[in-house]
């Protein structure tokens, strides 16, 4: 499956560089050592991207800064160029249609000055000089809206990719939202629920996020802290220093945990027992009564490939169902079976919120929800965008996101 996955996405990368190279290159040079240059890029840069992809999860992290920059910005310029394809085909058009139009209209009738009456016509002054060929122009047309268009692609590419950077390596924003429970007792109204999910420390983040990320939920004052999945890229060897500010958060009721599905594949059983320890403890299939209120668990659907799937029938199993229940779940995909055991509520992650518009379109398609509240199945499902990043260290139209869930009694 992995060797799979490698082989596709060695055939997208060389597809999308051979695109790029064309657009860039080849159409905006003649043949040249500037063109042999970008030949070489081509070919160079899918390499890069295809050795972070493998070498990042392997434990080569320097690879991650480079490798991950050019992947976001290899993406934009292909948005864009793509999006300029329409335009520069109406262009083509029509300096094809005036060439047409040149080449059918009658030659000017010409007039000889000079000559004398009845003699033979005069000659033309030698330093007179034949008009460029009509090809010549279109050509010359051709190579500067071909330039032109790669000047304003890599210019729109570079300011969306470095806008991204810095909304992706800022300070979370914190998103509140208030969520009516019709089951939740008035003793309980305003229970607050510190939410975060996709942290993703990892080669591009480390011990200053996880403080920073502390510091925010610790301010929030909240009675209970979430953490809904992917909150490591790594194994505990690398990056438990990186999660033992975990330890120090802070809440009423105490910090719980779900797995994700980054946790599968950095060894999630070690993370448990590392999570344990620092006082976050994992809910693994299961439930917890916290006064009138039932809080629930399920493994991320991620876990099915290693035996550790979730298991809704042994969390809800033989639940006094006039409680109302909140569900930690990391995928928002999981609301459809946490609907059929009468959820009232599904906290989320999974999505970054796309990440990197247009992603959120291509989530759409896995995911009932990208981000925010909604309804799905008459359960209520919240979606985080997260407070990290995976892959390119870039977010851009869904900013990184802690949140503060407020539940209120209705009635």
């Amino acid at each position: 499956m992995i060797v799979g996955f490698l082989v596709f996405a060695v055939v997208v990368l060389g597809l999308i560089h051979l695109y790029l190279w064309k657009r860039l290159v080849r159409d905006t040079t003649r043949p040249g050592p500037w063109r042999r240059a970008g030949g070489i890029a081509a070919i160079v840069l899918p390499v890069l991207v295809a050795a972070t992809l493998v070498g990042t999860r392997v434990g080569v992290w320097w690879l991650a800064w480079p490798g991950y920059l050019w992947l976001a910005l290899m993406f934009y310029l292909l948005v864009t160029l793509v999006l300029l394809e329409i335009p520069m085909l109406a262009a083509k058009i029509w300096l094809r249609v005036r060439r047409r139009r040149a080449a059918a209209a009658p030659a000017p009738e010409r007039v000889e000055v000079g000559a004398a009456v009845g003699g033979p016509p005069a000659e033309p002054p030698a330093s007179e000089t034949p008009a460029p060929a009509p090809e010549d122009h279109d050509n010359s047309r051709r190579l500067l809206l071909a330039r032109g268009a790669a000047i304003f692609a890599g210019l729109t590419a570079a300011s969306v990719t470095g806008y991204g950077v810095r909304s992706a390596l800022g300070p979370p924003q914190i998103d509140r939202v208030r969520v009516p429970l019709a089951k939740l007792p008035r003793s309980m109204d305003g229970t607050r629920i510190a939410l975060v999910s996709d942290i993703h420390l990892g080669p591009l983040r480390g011990l200053s996020h996880t403080q920073r990320i502390v510091s925010m939920i610790n301010d929030m004052d909240a009675d209970v802290v979430a953490v809904v999945g992917d909150l490591v890229d790594g194994t505990v060897e690398e990056l438990g220093a990186a999660a033992a500010p975990l330890r120090d958060l802070r809440s009423r009721r105490g910090s719980f945990f779900v797995t994700g599905n980054h946790e599968y594949f950095s060894g999630y059983e070690p993370w448990l027992d590392e999570l344990t320890a620092l006082g976050v403890r994992p809910l693994r299939n299961e439930r917890l009564e916290i006064d009138g209120l039932d809080l629930a668990g399920v493994n991320d659907v991620t876990g099915e490939d290693f035996d550790d799937g979730p298991d809704f029938a042994k969390t809800f199993g033989g639940r006094d169902s006039s409680r109302p229940v909140v569900l930690l779940a990391h995928q928002p995909v999981q609301v459809h079976e946490a609907a059929k055991h009468g959820v009232d509520l599904q906290l989320s992650g999974h999505t970054h919120g796309g990440q990197m518009v247009p992603f959120h379109l291509l989530v759409a398609l896995e995911q009932p929800v990208v981000n925010g509240l909604a309804t799905i199945d008459g359960t209520q499902v919240y979606v985080t965008n997260g407070a990290g990043f995976w892959g390119p260290p870039v977010r851009v139209g869904a900013p990184p996101q802690v949140t503060l869930v407020e539940l209120t009694a209705v009635g």
